[in-house]
C-alpha cells in the first residue's frame, strides 16, 4: 500500500505584488506546481497586495480560492517592506521567506534556502546573484549598480553578505519577529536594514547562488530606489553610530577581537598602504585629466580612504565580525582629513604650471606623513583594544 508522506515543518512563502495583474496568475501558479511536486515541507502561499490599483487584488482572492495552498492578504498602503512585516510578524510557521511574483531565481534554489533554517544551522538565507557560481541574465545597467551597491555595502558598513537586493530570502520566524522591530523602513532598502541589523547581532547569513533571469518589464523605479537606498544608508549610520537598539535576539553576538603586537600590524599595515597609495595614484592620475589638483586629489584619497580603513580593520588590527564597522569608518575619515590637509596644502604650495610627475611627487611625500599619522590613530584610537566594547550590553533595549 502506498503512503503519503506527513509533512510536519510550515514554510510561508510571501509574494508581494502592487499592480501585478499580468505576472500573478502565471507566477503564483508556477510556484504552487512546483512546491506540491518537488518540496518535502508544508508550506503556504501567501499574496500579499500592497495598495494596487488594477485588478491584482481581484485576482489575489481568485487564486486563493481556487489553490489549496495559497491565501491573500490586502494592505491599504504601499511597500514591500510593509508588506513582508504584516505577513511575517503574524506568521506562525517555521520559516518565512518571499520571492518576486516573477520568479526570476530558479526555484530549485529554494530548498537549499531555507533547509539551514529548519535544521537550525542558520538564521537568515539570501540568494545571490554575485556568486562565482551564480548564473545571471541582466543588463550591463542593473549589473553595474547591483555590484556597486554592495560593494558599498562591504566597505562602508562591514557588511558581510553579498547580495542585500535579491528577492529571494527566507528566515526563522522567531528571528524575523525579533528583528522586525529594529528595521524602519517599509519599502525597497527593507532587505538591506534587516541584513544589516541582524549581522550586527551575530546571526548567522546563509548564501545560495542562483541562477537568475532579469524580468525586462520589472516595474522598479532603479534610480529612485537607488537614492531611497542611499538614505536608507545614511540613517543606518547614524543609527549605528548612535548606539541604536538592542534586539533580543539569540546570544550569539559576534563581538571583535583585537589582536596585539606591532610586529605583526606593521608589515600588515605596510601592505595595505602600498595598495592603497597605487591605487590613489592611478585615481589621481585619472580624475587630473578631468578635474583641477585638489577636486582630484579630495575625490581619490576619500575613496581610498574608506577602502584603506576596511583594509586594516580585517587585515592589519584583526577585527572580526561586523561589530563596530560603522564607527570605525566614521573614526577612520579623521586620518583622511589629515591626509587631505597634508596632500592638499603641497598641492596648494606648487607653483602654476608644473608637471604632473612633480604633483604625484608632491602628493606622495605628503601621504608618507599622512600614512604615519593614519597608523597612529588607527592603533591608538580607532582599533584599541580598550574601545573593544561597541555595545554597553548593561543598556537596555530600545525600539
Amino acid at each position: 500500500m502506498e503512503t503519503t508522506a506527513v509533512r510536519t515543518r510550515l514554510v510561508e512563502v510571501v509574494v508581494p505584488v502592487h499592480n501585478e495583474q499580468r505576472a500573478l496568475r502565471a507566477g503564483v501558479t508556477r510556484l504552487q506546481t512546483y512546491l506540491t511536486g518537488n518540496f518535502p515541507y508544508g508550506f503556504r502561499i501567501t499574496i500579499a497586495d500592497n495598495a494596487s490599483t488594477d485588478n491584482t487584488w481581484q485576482l489575489a482572492t481568485e487564486l486563493a480560492r481556487e489553490l489549496p495552498h495559497v491565501r491573500a492578504v490586502r494592505l491599504d498602503e504601499k511597500g514591500r517592506g510593509r508588506a513582508l512585516r504584516r505577513v511575517w510578524s503574524r506568521s506562525e510557521a517555521d520559516v518565512v521567506s518571499y520571492m518576486d511574483v516573477d520568479l526570476s531565481t530558479d526555484l530549485d534554489a529554494f530548498l537549499p534556502l531555507v533547509a539551514p533554517l529548519l535544521s537550525g544551522h542558520s538564521d537568515l538565507a539570501i540568494g545571490t546573484r554575485l556568486a562565482r557560481a551564480s548564473r545571471v541574465e541582466r543588463g550591463p545597467k542593473r549589473e553595474f549598480i547591483s555590484r556597486s551597491y554592495n560593494l558599498l555595502l562591504r566597505l562602508g558598513m562591514g557588511a558581510g553578505f553579498s547580495d542585500a537586493q535579491c528577492g529571494f530570502k527566507a528566515v526563522r520566524t522567531e528571528i524575523a519577529q525579533a528583528l522586525l522591530p529594529g528595521v524602519e523602513d517599509e519599502q525597497w532598502f527593507f532587505d538591506t536594514e534587516l541584513l544589516l541589523l541582524a549581522e550586527r547581532h551575530g546571526l548567522r547569513i546563509h548564501e545560495v547562488p542562483v541562477d537568475w533571469v532579469d524580468d525586462p518589464d520589472s516595474r522598479v523605479d532603479i534610480v529612485r530606489t537607488a537614492l531611497d537606498d542611499l538614505r536608507g544608508l545614511a540613517r543606518v549610520g547614524r543609527r549605528t553610530l548612535a548606539g541604536a537598539a538592542r534586539i533580543p535576539v539569540p546570544a550569539r553576538v559576534s563581538r571583535a577581537e583585537l589582536p596585539k603586537g606591532m610586529a605583526r600590524q606593521l608589515p600588515r599595515f605596510a601592505i595595505v598602504g602600498v595598495i592603497s597609495t597605487l591605487a590613489y595614484l592611478l585615481l589621481y592620475s585619472l580624475l587630473r585629466q578631468v578635474v583641477p589638483p585638489l577636486a582630484a586629489n579630495a575625490v581619490a584619497l576619500l575613496v581610498t580612504a574608506v577602502a584603506n580603513t576596511a583594509a586594516n580593520r580585517r587585515f592589519t588590527f584583526g577585527v572580526r565580525g561586523p561589530g563596530g564597522a560603522m564607527r570605525h569608518q566614521f573614526e577612520g575619515l579623521i586620518a583622511f582629513l589629515v591626509g587631505l590637509v597634508l596632500t592638499s596644502g603641497s598641492l596648494s604650495l606648487l607653483p602654476a604650471g608644473v608637471s604632473h610627475g612633480v604633483e604625484l611627487v608632491a602628493v606622495i611625500v605628503a601621504n608618507a606623513a599622512a600614512t604615519l599619522v593614519r597608523f597612529l590613530l588607527l592603533r591608538v584610537w580607532v582599533f584599541n583594544p580598550k574601545r573593544k566594547a561597541v555595545v554597553n550590553p548593561n543598556r537596555k533595549a530600545t525600539r
